[in-house]
């Protein structure tokens, strides 16, 4: 084995590193959320050729500006596709470390194991959540889907759903990491990424309406918030993802006509975006990504940082 001291290191590059997966074991035939569940399985039904098209459209761009690593691909993981939940690379320490989930929906549990083995492969120090006995006191995480790091050891961690409260006190208490906890109090933004996109070390964007007073409070005392209604991250809104000057989203509005029930919602979050893209120097990119929507995902779940440079 190559010495860890030795071994590459991402943080080196002059551009982000990113990993994703290809949507060749994507299915909806579980539904682990509350938006597949308000879904006939017809609805659900995944078109592969087309899910495989719109991934590799998000692919092609992304490449130009970021080096990308491919997770391979195992039979029958229907949400593999959606690394952002598999894990976090810690960017406030020396040693390129990263915390591999404890998932607690069920089609997703095996995915840990792969991470693990994917990771030790790139050299990198991998923890993983440790497992209780009791469900109370699992110490559940999904990852960069529910952990933002904002500067320095500063990070927002979501909890309540997919990710336990005692799961951030753990990785504070291991990793010297101060974490602004966020309690998600909205069943259809059931992780951070639902609710909070980061710009940049300054400012963040979420919606005001979904987050707890006290949470506010500490988030203010940090940065600038930018405010989001509660329509516009239920279309995902800070599902979003910055690299460089570029700021990434889907929206299905290319192929849904104007009397679509998603139509207008769709319409006023791109508005709001190019709101925010001019204020803040970015330039806004929108993909149609309609077969992930089956999932109840959007863009920022389909990748995860392996560094992170700006670009």
């Amino acid at each position: 084995m190559i010495p860890r001291s030795v071994a590459p290191r991402l943080r080196t590059l002059d551009r982000p590193a990113l990993l994703m997966n290809l949507p060749l074991s994507l299915s909806a035939d579980q539904p682990n959320n509350i938006l597949m569940q308000q879904m006939s399985d017809a609805e659900r039904l995944i078109d592969h050729g087309k899910a495989l098209q719109q991934f590799v459209e998000l692919y092609h761009f992304l490449a130009q500006h970021a080096v990308i690593y491919l997770l391979p691909s195992v039979p029958k993981r229907q949400d593999q596709s959606y690394v952002a939940n598999l894990g976090i690379v810690l960017p406030h320490l020396v040693d390129e470390t990263v915390v591999v989930s404890r998932f607690r929906s069920p089609p997703r549990i095996d995915e840990a194991r792969i991470g693990i083995d994917f990771f030790n492969l790139m050299h990198f120090r991998v923890h993983h959540p440790p497992a209780s006995g009791a469900d109370e006191d699992a110490l559940y995480f999904e990852g960069e889907a529910d952990l933002k790091h904002l500067r320095s050891d500063i990070y927002i961690g979501a909890y309540g759903q997919r990710t336990s409260l005692n799961a951030l006190t753990w990785l504070s208490q291991s990793f010297g990491m101060k974490i602004i906890p966020y309690r998600i109090t909205d069943e259809y933004l059931y992780h951070l990424d639902c609710c909070l996109l980061v710009i940049d070390t300054e400012n963040v964007v979420l919606c005001r309406d979904r987050t707890e007073d006290t949470t506010l409070r500490a988030i203010e005392r940090q940065c600038n918030i930018i405010d989001a209604s509660v329509e516009n991250v239920r279309s995902g809104l800070t599902n979003s993802l910055i690299i460089g000057h570029h700021l990434l989203c889907d929206s299905p509005i290319s192929e849904i006509g104007r009397t679509h029930d998603y139509y207008d919602s769709e319409k006023a979050k791109i508005a709001r975006l190019e709101e925010i893209c001019v204020q803040h120097g970015l330039e806004l990119h929108i993909f149609n990504l309609s077969e992930f929507m089956k999932s109840g995902a959007a863009l920022s779940c389909l990748t995860m940082r392996l560094n992170h440079v700006r670009g």
